[in-house]
């Protein structure tokens, strides 16, 4: 046991100190990306890549260990580029849909210099970030008519990314079709569900069938491709310019404040600061009489304000549920260590995805 304990107190050190040379080392890496964006040149250099690991690789005496030193110097070569690549390209943003949908929109307005990806569902944008492909995730995560995005809290109770910040855009809703259609030759609108539920109201009284798709845009692109009168999308004014549709009616949605709160999701967690006074939390608890209240009993006695508390399933057991709650205070404090440690005994898992010190209107 002792052998180990020293193992392990020896690996500890190694890390603190090869964190301090990270940071040195991407200090470096910042510069010569200033360089290269200054002078115009790419970020790839396969010469100079493989003259750094036949050089660095001498310095390993063991040869079995020479070879995954090897590795991690490709590995640490893959980083310095993507980190070339964030600061003279910008952030890749993934979000579900297709250009001109509501969350390309928004990641637009929040990353001006980033570059908006697109991808098929709300998973796969996850996914992207999650598998490094992409820098941050822009999900919706509720919508002040319709309600909440289940489908993105679930993400963030299953997956491994954080929220590093909530922003608030106001959602037009709009009714598109191909040029030349009248409104009396519309019979079905289609959009994403979120959509037809912010426009329900609209289309009862206009007797419309309502289809879905996955998204916004893709509607939009789907009834450009389509061009029959009888078909119009729910969308954005962005989406009508982008598929060249005609805008029959604007501003449809039932509520006049329509306003989706989007969710910036992220590998790394950023520093906590005593300046956050938004978090959120998801939890689960014991199956045991009580255990519920306790816990939010645990939020409130230290001078938490529970803003709001969501129940989902866990769809591992039947009649299982997480909960979502979101806080303000500042959960990085003296009070929100101690709120965790007494929400314990009554909870299975506590997982704190984010803390921002406000929400932003876009």
């Amino acid at each position: 046991m002792a052998d180990i304990e020293k193992a392990r107190r020896e690996i500890n050190e190694c890390d603190k100190e090869m964190a301090k040379l990270f940071e040195k080392r991407m200090s470096a890496v910042r510069e010569v990306a200033l360089y290269k964006a200054q002078r115009g040149m790419p970020i790839e250099d396969t010469a100079r890549e493989a003259q750094v690991i036949t050089r660095n690789s001498e310095f390993i005496s063991d040869d079995t260990l020479r070879e995954f030193y090897v590795n991690f110097l490709q590995s640490e070569m893959d980083i310095s580029k993507n980190y070339q690549r964030r600061l003279i390209t910008g952030m890749k943003i993934a979000y579900s849909g297709v250009p001109g949908a509501f969350a390309d929109i928004a990641a637009k307005k929040i990353f001006p210099q980033g570059q908006t990806v697109s991808c098929p569902d709300f998973k796969a944008a996850y996914d992207a970030v999650v598998n490094g492909e992409c820098d941050c995730a822009l999900l919706p995560i509720e919508n002040s008519y319709n309600g909440d995005v289940g489908q993105v809290m679930d993400l963030a109770f299953f997956g491994p990314l954080y929220i590093n910040g909530i922003y608030q855009a106001e959602i037009v809703q709009n009714l598109l079709a191909v040029k030349g259609t009248t409104m009396d030759q519309v019979k079905s609108v289609i959009s994403h569900p979120q959509a037809l539920g912010q426009c329900a109201g609209y289309i009862r009284r206009h007797g419309f069938e309502s289809i879905e798709a996955v998204n916004t845009a893709v509607a939009a692109e789907l009834v450009a491709k389509e061009g029959k009168h009888e078909l119009a999308a729910i969308g954005s004014t962005d989406a009508a310019a982008k598929y060249g549709l005609k805008i029959l009616q604007s501003h449809i949605n039932e509520s006049g404040k329509n306003t989706t709160r989007f969710a910036v999701f992220s590998r790394a967690q950023k520093a906590q600061s005593i300046n956050d006074n938004n978090f959120i939390m998801l939890f689960t608890v014991k199956n045991e009489p009580g255990c519920l209240g306790r816990a939010v009993s645990a939020i409130g006695e230290n001078g938490f304000n529970l803003r709001a508390l969501k129940s989902r399933p866990t769809k591992e057991l039947s009649w299982s549920y997480y909960f979502y709650a979101e806080g303000e205070g500042c959960i990085n404090s003296f009070e929100g260590r101690r709120m965790l440690s007494q929400l314990a005994p009554h909870c299975m898992d506590v997982k704190v995805v984010g803390s921002f010190e406000k929400e932003i209107s876009i």
